[in-house]
């Protein structure tokens, strides 16, 4: 990418009030002592490598964690003029902020507004207590509809909500139940992520869940907790259908969005835009070198240099992430964007893995290539075939 073309920021906020049971994001309840310090960190860092970005203009700002809306508002919109007083910011830029209910106050919210901020992400996962007590949620349902409502009361027109799927005990009709519960809201969220639970090593969850899931997964039979993969299939369909039928589309593989509503800053993610990643262990992708900070917490206070590893990508590499992460998109990839970036037309590299997948059903191969609705069933055994 040409330097003077338009990237992205992501900003790692690495504390929540408390760890989900599923969680294996890089994050931690802290002392306010704590918080400070890493703000005053995460600001060191930002203005340092402003240098380097002084031709980019910034088209979107992505604040996750963590729970970003878990450290003082005040105290995070400075991280913001951090930003604005050392990058070019667009004044058109998607600045968005991941909250979760029961973490956030009225003035708060107006706070952020007057920060720039323009999208917020709130997490709600459930519309059953129940479910939410299971994942280790620190809100109710009565929490998320009060945070809903507050978030619309001070004028955030662009509204993400975030929901699980396959949670353990989780029937379709309960699944069916949080996406009613979504759409009767008024305005209905803007966008929506429908995630399915993916049981993860070094959680509590896998504690519990992980040999289920081994038994599900070479068995295909749900255990006593777990959804089957039929069900778990089935929930999908529901998502389509009822989210369709409500006026949104799908755009990636979990995303659905209102026309005119799709996540600038993912997007660029998932077409191998620049953006720089700041904070513990944030990544970054930069003309072809991926890199990520360090995860230990006083190494990133404490070192000047932030970045734990760093890798020029080889060409193989830029065409693999090239047709996995376009591939996530509906739209999926473009034949000739692919020959213009790389210089050999994609016939040359993948001609097997694509008239494999076509045949199959899998893959729609013409101007573009993109997953068909059965192989977005299967999609990581898809993209598994891109890797050279």
């Amino acid at each position: 990418m040409d330097r003077s073309e338009a990237f992205g920021i992501y900003i790692h906020i690495p504390f929540c009030v408390r760890k989900c049971q599923y969680c294996d994001f890089l994050s931690a309840p802290a002392s306010e002592p704590v918080q400070e310090a890493y703000l005053d960190a995460l600001k060191e860092e930002i203005a340092g490598q402003a240098p380097q970005h002084v031709h980019r203009k910034v088209s979107s700002i992505y604040i996750g964690g963590g729970t970003p809306s878990a450290v003082p508002p005040q105290a995070l919109c400075s991280v913001l003029q951090t930003l604005y007083t050392h990058y070019n910011v667009r004044s058109d830029a998607e600045i968005s902020m991941e909250m979760n209910p029961g973490t956030v106050t009225r003035e708060g919210l107006k706070q952020y507004r007057q920060a720039g901020i323009n999208r917020v992400s709130i997490g709600l996962q459930s519309a059953h207590d129940r479910e939410l007590r299971l994942l280790g949620r620190i809100h109710s349902l009565e929490d998320f509809l009060r945070t809903y409502e507050a978030v619309r009361d001070a004028g955030f027109r662009n509204v993400n909500v975030d929901v699980m799927a396959a949670l353990p005990g989780q029937s379709v009709e309960d699944y069916e139940d949080t996406l009613r519960t979504l759409l009767a809201l008024s305005p209905i969220p803007e966008h929506i992520s429908a995630y399915s639970l993916i049981i993860e090593e070094g959680t509590p969850f896998f504690e519990r869940y992980g040999k289920e899931k081994e038994t599900l997964e070479k068995t295909g039979e749900a255990q006593p907790d777990l959804p089957s993969e039929e069900a778990e299939r089935q929930m999908d369909k529901r998502t389509r259908q009822m989210l369709y039928k409500a006026g949104y589309h799908r755009y990636e593989i979990s995303n659905y969005s209102l026309a005119g509503y799709e996540c600038r800053h993912n997007k660029g993610c998932w077409r191998r835009e620049d953006y720089a990643g700041f904070g513990l262990g944030a990544a970054s992708l930069l003309d072809n070198v991926r890199s990520r900070n360090c995860t230990d917490l006083q190494s990133y206070l404490h070192k000047k240099d932030k970045v734990m590893e760093r890798a020029v990508l080889s060409a193989e590499e830029q065409m693999e992430e090239f047709m996995f992460l376009g591939l996530r998109l509906t739209k999926g990839v473009d034949r000739e964007k692919f020959r213009r970036c790389f210089g050999v037309p994609m016939e040359e590299v993948y001609g097997d893995v694509l008239r494999e997948n076509e045949e199959k059903g899998l893959l729609h191969v013409g101007r573009r290539v993109a997953l068909s609705s059965r192989g977005r069933d299967v999609a990581n055994y898809i993209m598994a075939g891109f890797l050279l």
